[in-house]
């Protein structure tokens, strides 16, 4: 399949890249953060302490009241089947170890028996254990059905969740989230252990003013697993959540995480003591998640939860196994997917891509997904068929299409067209009956032109403008790395040049190595372009690249990693 050719934009400025304070940083530097919104240096300080209140988050009073109920009481903690659902899960469990609680498991749904969240069908299992209280963690606030199902047998049901809420909430006993509605709290973009780890920090300050000696101290021993579901789970790295991922990251790097978290890391080829969020993202996250997309979470929650690093690292050895497996099953379904693509484009591709296979993987419909939208520039939503013979959609999103808005004018532009849906502004999942499938690629498209016929389709390159020569060494790609963390909402420095091509060859799996120097001076540098090998260039070429650190056999070195290669005629 050819590669269009995206269009290179730079980054208009959010905010003010000068005045004294911004001068205490390098101009290029000043303007990658006003690009990105910041307009002071204190947006840039990542102290504990400037966290939003605890307090501040709705139903988090209530939350600890029903809490402290079942301290000496049956308690099932019910996860969700990713990684913000796991560290959410092994998060909220050693918490409530440490403060005494004294009956407290965990139950997580298997995608394929039960699907997402707390359905009725998973409730009635958590019942057998005969639980006074159900807690949710990363999910809940769609899950109506099985609130009810709960409170019919006898449960309480503490709903703990960050995904937006419809306009009817379950019957919970408590809901704890920053999208509800009147809502004012200061960072609406908590992952669902960003929103664990605040109730367990109001439940430790708590604890600690009853009598309970270090209480409040014990939830920020677990800012690494915060960081890790925060940036897996690619929620936006406003500056609270910045606070919460540079946090954990501080811990890993200095030796103080847990054994799981380290396990993986070893097992991906990463130092802790060097990791930044990217780290996270690339290299644990997706070892993580593969158990939950192929077969069962409760391998990746008891890696997080043991502290003895022998078993932590068998536990990382069969998630890096069951993680190959699923870049082998992707690998095919991917191709398969770009096919169907490549037949749309024969004629116009719709506004909202949708693909699907009866053959397909349930697991890794969402990776599709997102491949299908990076390469089309456009929403893609992916389905598979579930055992129960329905169509289990994915759907991830470009900026300015906010894809749960779209399922949700779906739904209520056409009435039983879609079964359950919920996620937020960049993915969301779905069920459909499959004789509906093609009636509902239309109507997400009508849809979509409706509600945003402005979106912007082109997948243009928003770069930070060109890199001076003096700033493309191993000093200022130092710098970069350690300026984060970068993520959703903030991303990472990309900058856009002219470089002449001295030399190059394929390396690795169809990768681009080349050896380049900026057409208006500079020294010779490394770059590599991750999948793109196949042409030869020659002469300049226009490059959009990060700035980053190589290492290699302990040696440290400047290296462009290009995000797009195009010869200038």
């Amino acid at each position: 399949m050819q590669t269009r050719v995206r269009p290179v934009r730079k980054r208009e400025l959010a905010a003010s890249a000068e005045g004294e304070e911004f001068g205490k940083i390098s101009p290029v530097l000043a303007r990658v953060y006003a690009a990105r919104g910041v307009r002071s240096l204190r947006e840039l300080d990542y102290s504990l302490g400037l966290l939003a209140p605890v307090s501040s988050l709705p139903g988090i009073n209530d939350a600890v009241e029903l809490l402290l109920r079942y301290r000496d009481r049956r308690m099932t903690i019910i996860g969700d089947f990713d990684a913000d659902g796991a560290t959410s899960t092994a998060l909220v469990l050693r918490c409530l170890r440490h403060f005494g609680f004294s009956d407290v498991s965990y139950l997580v749904p298997n995608r394929f028996d039960f699907g997402y969240g707390l359905t009725p069908e998973i409730v009635r299992v958590a019942a057998e254990r005969q639980p006074g209280l159900l807690l949710t963690v990363d999910s809940g606030i769609a899950c109506i059905p099985g609130v009810e199902e709960a409170g019919r047998l006898g449960m309480q049901v503490l709903v703990t969740d960050h995904h937006l809420p419809g306009e009817v909430l379950p019957a919970a006993a408590v809901i704890v989230n920053p999208n509800l509605q009147d809502s004012r709290f200061a960072s609406p973009n908590l992952a669902g252990v960003g929103v664990a780890f605040y109730l367990m920090a109001a439940l430790g300050r708590r604890l600690e003013d009853d009598g309970l000696a270090g209480a409040s101290k014990i939830p920020a021993r677990y800012l690494d697993l915060v960081a890790l579901g925060t940036v897996a789970d690619v929620v936006s790295l406003d500056h609270n959540n910045r606070i919460l991922v540079e946090q954990g990251l501080q811990r890993i790097r200095a030796g103080q995480s847990v054994a799981g978290i380290n396990a993986i890391l070893e097992q991906a080829g990463r130092q802790a003591k060097r990791i930044v969020s990217t780290d996270l993202g690339f290299a644990v996250g997706p070892r993580l998640n593969a158990a939950g997309r192929l077969e069962d979470m409760s391998i990746g929650i008891e890696c997080l939860l043991t502290d003895d690093f022998s078993q932590a690292r068998r536990f990382a050895a069969l998630l890096d196994e069951i993680n190959r497996d699923r870049q082998s099953i992707e690998a095919g379904m991917r191709e398969q997917a770009f096919g169907f693509v490549e037949s749309m484009e024969a004629t116009r591709l719709p506004d909202c891509v949708c693909v699907f296979d009866p053959r397909w993987h349930q697991g890794v419909v969402g990776l599709i997904a997102s491949r299908v939208k990076e390469r089309c520039h456009r929403p893609a939503i992916a389905f598979a068929r579930s055992d129960a013979g329905e169509l289990k959609g994915s759907a991830r999103s470009v900026p300015g299409v906010h894809i749960r808005d779209l399922l949700e004018s779906v739904a209520t532009a056409q009435p039983g067209l879609i079964g359950r849906y919920g996620g937020h502004a960049m993915a969301a999942g779905l069920s459909l009956a499959e004789d509906n499938f093609a009636e509902f690629t239309g109507a997400a498209s009508r849809q979509l032109r409706r509600l945003y016929p402005d979106a912007d389709f082109s997948g243009a390159i928003l770069t930070d403008g060109a890199l001076p020569p003096g700033g493309m060494n191993l000093e200022f790609a130092r710098t970069l790395r350690s300026a984060g963390p970068w993520g959703a909402g903030f991303p990472e420095p990309l900058f856009s040049g002219a470089f002449d091509v001295i030399e190059q060859r394929t390396v690795g799996d169809n990768h681009l190595k080349l050896k380049v120097r900026a057409c208006d001076g500079g020294q010779l540098l490394d770059a590599i372009a991750f999948r793109q090998a196949g042409p030869v260039y020659r002469g300049t070429v226009l490059l959009a690249y990060r700035l980053d650190v190589n290492e290699y056999r302990g040696f440290e070195t400047p290296q462009l990693v290009v995000e797009q290669i195009v010869s200038v005629a």
